[in-house]
Formats: structure tokens, C-alpha cells, sequence
């Protein structure tokens, strides 16, 4: 094992990948002479220069369509997106297109293509740079939903992702790209749809994914000087989603508590509180409790913004208020 740097993680598995397979490619805004704009494909371009290393111009429409129409014609690009508030300028080619070809083409087409790049909040980016799209995207019948929170899971699932024969959303995090994590030298890829429990407990399930996860270890550290026992299930993959992992879960500890840092109103918890209630309703020994970002457009304001946001504190008032505590 080796610690490096998520952004690390991130160009490893596209260059362990780019050298494996020659149809693959990586195109967005700063990819190529900038080393990515958070530094997630450095020394890429020298290795495979600039036809497979890709600048565009401010375009996301205009670049997201030829990666939809090149995926079409046998290649597998990787689409980089300085943001993923930025791919709202070229949703239609993600949702019109490459979700909906192989069906509306009778299969006669596979779209073979990632759109990678950071999703939520990072600090003082203002309302129309803080969003979180995972259920946005997750809506849509045909395409696959990643939110790695650790730098062995984002290379493992990336490398699944670029492998994959339909179109991959792959979210990442600019608060995540320095975290440090152990990564195997050798080569291993991880199977998309399937959780990972982080932490073993007894008395409460808690699940989330992405950056916003840290603050459940937290809050799971604080609990456990009382006597609480947490289970802390790493969603990884949103669509498909894990159903299984979770039921289980909530079988064992009678107690579910959902951390994600996205609007409340019809978001990934929201499907999950509907899969427990449904399957899993007479295991619950309290209601479930989903906590989010408030109802708002994220704050400017740094003072705004830390009660805009989910925390430790949060997580920790829910377990006891489920604990009865």
C-alpha cells in the first residue's frame, strides 16, 4: 500500500486505463497545459500528448456533445468538468443523449463515456457554485452515479467506471482532492452498485457518502464515549444503489439515520427512507431520521454557511434522538 492524494488516485486510474486501452481519452476545461484545474490529471499530457489530453474551450455543451458522439463511434472518453454546477450547460447532451442512446437506438449504440468533476459545496463559492446534483442525475434511467469519499475507492471505482460499456457520472469533491488514503500498487477495480460498511456497530445504521461522511466518523467517535455503537455505511455508488447492504443493516440495529449534504426535498435520502419503510418497516425501533443542507441556495457568508451545512453535531442530536436518548 502507498498514501497518496485523492487527486493522485484520480490520475492514476485514468492513466493506468488510457495505457491499457487506446480509445480512451480526456477532455475539459484546464486537463491538458494547467495539469486539471485541481491538479487531478497532472503530468498526463506529457505522457500522451494532446490528442488524448485534451483543452476545450468554456463549452461544456460543446465538449460534452462530442464525447457523446465520439463514445457513439467506438471511443471512451473520460468528460472533465470544472464543476458539475458547469454541466448544467450541457445536461441535455448527458440526460438527451447519453442516457437515453442504446435505448432509443435499440441497442444498436453503447455510450461508453464519464463525466467526472466535483459536486456540492466547497467553501465560499457562492449559491451558483455549491450545488449538489448526485439525485439530479440519479433521476435518470441510463446512467450510473459515483460519489467516492477516500482515495482507494475513487481509484477503483473510476477505473470500474471508465470499463463500463454506459454513461457514468463520477463526483468527486474540491475539498476532497488533498485527502490522503492508503492505495494498492497492484491492480484492483471495485464493483460499481455495491456499499462498503466503514465501520461496524450494534445500535444505529448511519449511511452517507462523499466528503460529507467525515463528519459521521466524527460524530460516531463523539457516541461511542456514551455507549452508542454506529454502523457507518459508505453508499459509493448512488445509481444502482445498494438496497441490500442498508436492509441488513437496519435488520441488525433497528435504528437508521441518513447524512447528505444536498436540498431535502427529493434527494437520495428521500429514496432510501422509502426502500427502509417499505422493506424493513416492523425492524424500525424509531422513525428515520435523513439530515440535509438547509432549504436554501448555499450562503456566501462563512458564518451562514456552517449552519447552511450538515455536521458531527447533527448526526450526533439524531442518534440520541432515535436512541431515545
Amino acid at each position: 500500500m502507498k498514501t497518496i492524494q485523492f487527486r493522485e488516485a484520480i490520475a492514476q486510474a485514468m492513466s493506468e486505463e488510457m495505457r491499457r486501452d487506446e480509445t480512451i481519452y480526456l477532455m475539459g476545461e484546464e486537463v491538458a497545459e494547467y495539469n486539471g484545474a485541481y491538479k487531478a490529471s497532472k503530468g498526463m499530457l506529457d505522457e500522451f500528448g494532446p490528442d488524448r489530453v485534451i483543452d476545450t474551450p468554456i463549452s461544456e455543451l460543446g465538449f460534452s456533445g462530442i464525447g457523446v458522439g465520439s463514445a457513439m463511434n467506438g471511443n471512451r472518453p473520460i468528460i472533465e468538468f470544472m464543476t458539475f454546477n458547469f454541466s448544467l450547460v450541457g445536461i441535455d447532451q448527458i440526460i438527451n443523449n447519453a442516457a437515453k442512446m442504446r435505448q432509443m437506438s435499440g441497442g444498436q449504440f453503447n455510450i461508453p463515456i464519464v463525466f467526472r468533476g466535483p459536486t456540492a459545496s466547497a467553501g465560499q463559492l457562492g449559491a451558483t457554485h455549491s450545488q449538489a446534483f448526485e439525485s439530479w442525475y440519479a433521476n435518470t434511467p441510463g446512467l450510473k452515479v459515483i460519489v467516492p469519499s477516500n482515495p482507494y475507492d475513487a481509484k477503483g471505482l473510476l477505473k470500474a467506471a471508465i470499463r463500463d460499456d454506459d454513461p457514468v457520472i463520477f463526483m468527486e469533491s474540491e475539498q476532497m482532492y488533498g485527502d490522503k488514503g492508503e492505495v494498492p500498487e497492484e491492480e484492483y477495480v471495485l464493483p460499481i452498485g455495491k456499499a462498503d460498511i466503514k465501520r461496524e456497530g450494534t445500535d444505529v445504521t448511519i449511511v452517507s457518502f462523499g466528503k460529507i461522511i467525515k463528519e459521521a466518523y466524527k460524530a460516531a467517535d463523539e457516541l461511542e464515549k456514551d455507549g452508542i455503537s454506529c454502523e457507518i455505511i459508505d453508499l459509493r455508488t448512488i445509481r444502482p444503489m445498494d438496497h441490500e447492504t442498508i436492509l441488513e443493516s437496519v435488520k441488525k440495529t433497528n435504528r437508521l439515520v441518513i447524512l447528505e449534504e444536498a436540498w431535502p426535498f427529493g434527494n437520495v435520502a428521500t429514496e432510501i427512507t422509502y426502500q427502509v419503510q417499505e422493506k424493513a418497516f416492523d425492524f424500525l425501533d424509531a422513525p428515520i431520521i435523513k439530515i440535509n443542507t438547509a432549504d436554501t441556495p448555499a450562503p456566501y457568508s462563512p458564518v451562514l454557511l456552517k449552519e447552511w451545512l450538515p455536521n458531527h453535531e447533527d448526526v450526533v442530536k439524531a442518534v440520541k434522538k432515535v436512541m431515545y436518548k
